[in-house]
């Protein structure tokens, strides 16, 4: 109940301050498992996303976020989960593949940090690797404008327009053993990556 009034409250904020606009938004199973794959430009990203989906989003998010007990707690009721960048983390790998086996949905940005020119930065493996051991299909997600109204150490974001624009989604093969499979890895990031783009491309982004 409180993600889902804390989501109705952030909508109208969405949608009367920042014009939010949802296309594709029928792109996305209405049950089972599911990744929500994102480019990442603002803080907001994961806010609006949240806002345009109907199903509940369970974010990982880097741990820095969590350090503030107050706000930790809050992210962890909306259903984030902290993960640390930079080292393999396996506590937060297995909560992925817990909330996809519960048939949830699980948000990811493959690229693992924020672009600071807007621009798609190359993929981390992280997303291919929970989506070919997984199975559950990616849904590809493009945000435009987030950027503008909220942009890295602005304390507050300003009024704009955001557009989320929702692609069909992506049934990806197992990535394999052995010598290939970083290079199978490798490509299954860039067809995620490519599906992403496009959706950018479209939007005008």
């Amino acid at each position: 109940m409180f993600y889902v009034f804390i989501r109705w409250l952030l909508r109208i904020v969405c949608i009367a301050v920042f014009r939010m606009k949802v296309t594709g938004k029928g792109n996305i199973p209405r049950s089972g498992p599911v990744i929500l794959a994102s480019n990442h430009v603002s803080l907001l990203d994961p806010v609006v996303i949240g806002c345009a989906v109907d199903r509940k989003i369970n974010f990982m998010a880097k741990h820095e976020l969590f350090m503030n007990p107050i706000f930790g707690t809050i992210l962890r009721w909306l259903g984030a989960f902290p993960v640390r960048r930079g080292e393999a983390d396996r506590k937060a790998f297995e909560r992925c593949f817990d909330v996809l086996k519960q048939g949830g949905v699980l948000g990811l940005f493959p690229e693992g940090t924020r672009s600071l020119t807007g621009k798609l930065l190359p993929a981390m493996s992280g997303t291919a690797i929970i989506a070919t051991k997984t199975g559950a299909p990616v849904v590809p997600v493009a945000v435009v404008g987030t950027r503008e109204i909220w942009r890295k150490n602005a304390i507050l974001p300003r009024p704009g327009r955001v557009e989320v624009r929702i692609g069909a989604p992506l049934y990806l093969a197992a990535a394999g053993n052995g010598e290939g499979q970083d290079a199978s890895l490798s490509s299954i990031s860039e067809q995620i990556m490519k599906a992403i783009g496009s959706l950018m491309d479209d939007a005008g982004g």
